[in-house]
């Protein structure tokens, strides 16, 4: 009855977002505001011109890895809508995928169910993919690279982690806690990791408060003192060799041009519009000139400096490292636009077990403080872009707001967060070392 239970909730998702593509389908036609995202007409032009034997970067604003074009090449053959159906059967494995790991670690059915639903029935994540964003592709490879490493999967964890990266350079982010995690004591070379069960985390709250210390010390010790491990080696050597092997297949396809415009364009991005950053303003101001290298520090160091932290601090607690570090990432980016929030989105669903916040009324003030910010930030916006005032400074200021929304949830998520490592210890570290 409980697995029917969430059969019946995957089949309504998925009507309700073949629903919302139909749907977008009559706006487009009848209505002023397009319901499509204006990324997926760059999807489905670059998809036309690999059809037709083209490079996918003659349409310009297409800054994605060729995989991207090359899965919607059957919107020329086939139907427009076919990568919206794509991304909407990704955005329900991410569902699924949710559900697997949360049984991995033990959660109860019911508590599955809920999470779950957090993910199916958002409106940030229902509409991310029927309007055509490729981001529950990245977000459903994402946890099932989590699913792997649970599983003791190195080898196909580390394929796909090579595979995300080359599509989406923000995953490189998980690197460092993915080669802490790859501890000797958890991974042995003829068993599989032990998972922690989540029926134990009451019962070991009061020890790991106690030891947080030791802990984090531990990972420092750990990730220096016995670094060339063999999973750590193994899975960084393949992880490497398949996103170089997509780059270099592409590169010779379209040499500089894939180069520049899927990957080393993210690096120096910047955007004096559609951008919630809190950098925006000074982007707009100084965007017709070439940015010092001092200003790319300051920019850069206070989210490496957070990312640090939180890696070293949360890496054990995998999920939840994933959560905080992505929040973290896109608080402090200099470019942010809308559909990055799902790349948090589909973790929140795996660390609400573990949570200790009550939706009445601490719950409810973040959700109403972050969605808040960001509707403020929104009607400046639509006066600027759509009334052509100049609102620059006022956008500025809803973007400080909304980093401050970001900063103000994630701190609560963190000291509402029962700190609970995925897997149990099961060897000494020393034991199990590359020679």
């Amino acid at each position: 009855m409980k697995f029917l239970n969430f059969r019946s909730l995957i089949i309504f998702s998925a009507f309700l977002r073949v629903f919302l593509i139909v749907y977008g389908e009559w706006q487009d036609t009848h209505m002023e505001v397009r319901y499509t995202d204006v990324d997926y007409l760059v999807f489905s032009d670059a998809a036309s011109l690999v059809v037709a034997g083209k490079s996918p970067y003659k349409r310009s604003t297409y800054r994605y890895s060729p995989l991207i074009a090359f899965l919607l090449a059957p919107n020329s053959f086939i139907h427009p809508s076919w990568g919206k159906f794509l991304f909407s059967a990704s955005d329900l494995l991410v569902g699924y995928f949710i559900r697997i790991i949360l049984k991995l670690r033990g959660v109860p059915e019911n508590l599955c169910f809920y999470s779950v639903i957090v993910w199916l029935f958002n409106p940030f994540t229902f509409t991310i993919g029927t309007r055509g964003n490729c981001e529950p592709i990245v977000c459903a490879i994402i946890l099932w690279i989590i699913i792997c490493l649970m599983r003791g999967n190195l080898f196909q964890g580390a394929v796909w982690y090579g595979l995300v990266v080359h599509m989406r350079i923000y995953p490189i982010i998980y690197a460092l806690p993915i080669v802490i995690i790859l501890d000797p004591c958890h991974f042995h070379p003829v068993r599989n990791p032990v998972i922690v069960d989540w029926n134990s985390r009451e019962a070991k709250s009061r020890v790991i408060s106690r030891t947080a210390k030791f802990v984090d010390s531990h990972q420092l010790r750990v990730l220096f003192s016995s670094m060339f491990t063999r999973p750590r080696i193994l899975f960084g050597l393949i992880s490497a060799t398949i996103f170089f092997f997509f780059s270099g297949i592409f590169f010779y396809l379209y040499e500089w041009e894939f180069l520049h415009e899927a990957l080393l364009y993210h690096l120096t991005r910047t955007d004096p519009r559609h951008n919630f950053s809190i950098y925006f303003y000074h982007i707009y101001l100084n965007y017709e000139r070439d940015f010092s290298i001092s200003e790319k520090l300051i920019s850069f160091l206070p989210q490496l400096t957070v990312q640090l932290v939180l890696i070293f601090r949360f890496a054990q607690d995998l999920p939840f490292c994933f959560f905080v570090q992505t929040v973290a990432f896109v608080a402090f980016n200099k470019v942010i636009t809308a559909q990055y929030f799902v790349w948090f989105f589909c973790l929140l669903p795996l660390i609400i077990p573990w949570s200790n916040m009550k939706l009445k009324w601490e719950g409810i003030f973040c959700i109403l403080f972050w969605m808040g910010a960001q509707t403020h930030w929104l009607f400046w916006g639509y006066m600027l872009e759509f009334k052509g005032k100049q609102v620059f400074l006022q956008l500025w200021a809803a973007s400080l707001l909304f980093f401050a929304a970001n900063t103000y949830t994630m701190i609560t998520i963190i000291l509402r967060h029962t700190y609970s490592p995925v897997f149990n210890r099961i060897v000494p570290a020393r034991s199990w070392k590359t020679r």
